[in-house]
């Protein structure tokens, strides 16, 4: 049901947005300001929530929504959210890791989502919300690896379904998707607690997020 009423609230606002996005090209998260970046990339469900959690951060510069993991190039919303693609939606982050280490991204990461059930995420099914690590290169591989054992061997959960694989290729979504916490405020509350996201959050880690 509530994906049905997120796929009503994204047409009215590509509606309200459409002269904005049309011919707009979606630039790269690395384009900060900051002389030191470095990127990490994860899905967790809609990523406009994760977009906007990780934007609570200090120590993470830029965030971008977009598509990974599937077969499909340039993939549209529309494409990916039908299912089919491969595709997960997740979230590029650029972060200042003199501020904040790629460690401590995980860790957030986990306990903002719900890594026990496997293609979905809350309220929406199927493998384009998957949960999912997408590591650059073998340090981020090692630490998202490590970090996933951690938790496997805490015994808090029976069993962790979040993967972790390689990065390919991140195909930012539509512009009316960046940012979308922030355009469209109250159509994103609406979204957010009736698909029960932060209360499923806090039960299964017990913290108020």
């Amino acid at each position: 049901m509530y994906r049905k009423i997120r796929d009503a609230i994204l047409l009215i606002a590509a509606f309200v947005a459409l002269n904005a996005a049309i011919g707009m090209e979606a630039q790269p998260a690395t384009t900060t300001p900051a002389a030191i970046s470095a990127t990490a990339i994860f899905a967790g469900g809609c990523f406009w929530c994760v977009e906007a959690d990780f934007d609570k951060l200090p120590g993470v510069l830029a965030t971008e929504s977009g598509y990974i993991g599937g077969r499909v190039n340039n993939p549209t919303y529309d494409q990916v959210s039908r299912g089919g693609t491969g595709h997960a939606e997740a979230v590029r982050i650029a972060y200042d890791p003199r501020k904040i280490t790629y460690e401590q991204l995980l860790d957030y990461f986990w306990r903002h989502i719900d890594p026990t059930v496997k293609d979905r995420q809350f309220c929406d099914s199927g493998d384009q919300y998957r949960s999912a690590i997408f590591y650059h290169g073998d340090v981020q591989k090692l630490a998202a690896e490590a970090s996933k054992t951690r938790l496997e061997k805490s015994g808090r959960f029976p069993r962790i379904h979040t993967e972790v694989v390689p990065a390919g290729a991140f195909y930012p979504a539509e512009e009316y998707h960046q940012d979308y916490y922030r355009k469209n405020p109250i159509r994103y509350k609406y979204y957010r607690t009736g698909c029960g996201r932060d209360a499923r959050v806090s039960e299964i880690w017990g913290e108020k997020h």
